[in-house]
């Protein structure tokens, strides 16, 4: 069954427009200062046993070991504090967080748009790049660009040596059994669609099932669409309970026989909730279902462990991770990966061409028909190696602190309505939150959050239609999380959605 919030028609309601929101922006308009918006002093409270410089230090000392010219806890640069909505005083603010340590390695965050920093809440959709993976790409491409494997001169060999060593990364830091079984894709969608065709097409058959969520993003549902219009399967949903996470309970009660493929979510893009995946493959295997899991929006914020998980297949992208777009991977067991016909068809995938027929490489060559996004795999191991600098259960540690903050943050805002489970001691949200204020459109708020504040979130489906449609509602707004954001940059984004809401109901 699924489970609806009840009556939200009031949040369906029609934007009021560019145009119109330009209008009123330029419009006389009575505010009163906020308290975050004066001058604060220069001077801050100190511990008495350690400074905040002492810990930044600190804590910097462990992370440059693994970048000897990292910025990382170098300092937090202090902007202009006479920022339109109390930008200043809040981001200045001293402190010896994860997020306040690392933000300086990401150039992209120190900027201003119209006088106000920037605050990034949309990293659900893609992260931002630390330093050292820019520099890596451009050592790439200035110093040794040439096309990998089969090559014998120098430039060939050192790409080809770097772009396998960024598969073997990958292999490390998702605790692979073997570099073999990651396979490099443009992007997760593109590695379900892998799946898709060269297992499901091969596999499924008419009157077998597919298993899927009502939470699950659009590229997990869409290529399973596909093979079952081919195919004559049926696509099987599992709903909502009522705390508004997927009903794991309905999802064991549906597995069958008849279900050949479980395609599911790690953590939902919208929900903010975590799947049990173990119980999930222990359930499936019992009736030899294969289990595919989205990983997207898991891998960049908490150790995952593939062995551990025992999923048959999972994608992620490396432009969540903090590395370049253009590059994502599978895994799936060798064994498994070997009794796959190939996706694509092409050079650098095939054993032997003859005028009939060809042979095919072993994986993961198999599935890597053409020149591969060569720079951008050897700046995702950057990546990776950034991440694992800092450590991916200190990552995750401090980013269920930072969700908890930024959910109990906007309960505080009237009319709110937050989608998903509340954080507790046993269930931990991801650090996003996608929301809805009653009589205002998402696509709006995210403007004005915009325009005025330089607050960057998302508004819409946000590749979860169906989601959507489950809870009422046709669009929601978003501010999504990581690592390298504050506790004092969700003060900021509080402060500006309760000034945006304000604005925007003054108007009706």
């Amino acid at each position: 069954m699924l489970v609806g919030p009840g009556p939200v028609t009031a949040w369906n309601i029609p934007r009021i427009g560019h145009s119109a929101l330009m209008t009123a922006l330029t419009a006389p308009r009575n505010m009163t200062r906020s308290p975050q918006t004066a001058r604060r002093p220069t001077t801050h409270r100190r511990h008495r046993s350690q400074s905040p410089a002492t810990a930044r230090m600190a804590a910097a000392a462990a992370l440059r070991c693994c970048f000897p010219g990292s910025a990382i806890g170098s300092g937090f640069v202090r902007p202009n504090s006479s920022t339109r909505g109390g930008h200043a005083a809040a981001v200045a603010a001293p402190a010896a967080s994860l997020g306040h340590r690392t933000r300086v390695d990401f150039p992209i965050l120190h900027q201003e748009f119209g006088g106000a920093k920037l605050v990034y809440f949309d990293n659900g959709a893609t992260s931002q790049k630390p330093s050292s993976v820019m520099k890596t790409l451009d050592e790439y491409y200035r110093s040794y660009n040439s096309n990998v494997h089969r090559g014998i001169h120098t430039l060939s060999a050192k790409a080809t040596d770097a772009y396998e060593g960024a598969r073997r990364k990958v292999a490390s830091f998702v605790n692979a059994a073997d570099s073999r079984e990651i396979v490099f894709t443009r992007n997760a969608t593109e590695a379900i669609n892998l799946v898709a065709y060269s297992w499901g097409l091969s596999n499924i058959k008419q009157g077998d099932e597919i298993l899927l969520t009502v939470a699950e993003h659009h590229s997990a549902i869409v290529p399973w669409q596909f093979i079952t219009q081919k195919t004559g399967a049926t696509l099987k949903y599992v709903g909502l309970t009522k705390e508004e996470v997927p009903d794991i309970e309905q999802l064991k009660g549906l597995l069958s026989n008849k279900t050949k493929m479980v395609v599911v979510h790690h953590v939902s893009n919208v929900l903010g909730s975590m799947l049990p995946i173990e119980e999930i493959v222990t359930w499936s295997k019992r009736v030899g279902a294969k289990v595919l899991v989205d990983a997207c929006q898991s891998v960049p914020h908490m150790p995952v462990d593939v062995q551990k998980l025992g999923a048959d297949f999972l994608v992620a992208s490396s432009h969540k991770m903090c590395g370049p777009t253009g590059v994502g991977f599978m895994h799936g067991t060798f064994e498994m990966l070997s009794s796959m016909e190939p996706f694509l068809g092409g050079g650098e995938m095939i054993a032997d061409v003859f005028n009939e027929k060809s042979t095919y490489a072993e994986p993961p060559s198999r599935f890597e028909a053409g020149t591969p996004a060569i720079g951008e795999a050897i700046g995702f191991g950057a990546a990776i190696d950034y991440l694992s600098c800092i450590g991916m259960d200190q990552i995750h540690e401090y980013e269920k602190e930072l969700a908890t903050y930024l959910y109990e943050s906007l309960l505080s805002v009237p009319n709110v309505r937050i989608y998903g489970p509340a954080p507790s001691q046993t269930d931990h949200r991801a650090p996003l939150c996608s929301f809805n204020v009653e009589n205002v459109h998402p696509t709006d708020i995210a403007e004005i959050l915009d325009l005025q504040h330089g607050v960057a979130i998302r508004s819409g489906h946000h590749c979860a239609q169906i989601l959507h449609r489950t809870l009422g509602i046709n669009a929601s707004a978003r501010a999504s999380l990581h690592f390298y954001n504050t506790k004092e940059e969700v003060d900021v984004f509080i402060h500006a959605l309760k000034d945006t809401i304000d604005f925007l109901t003054s108007r009706h």
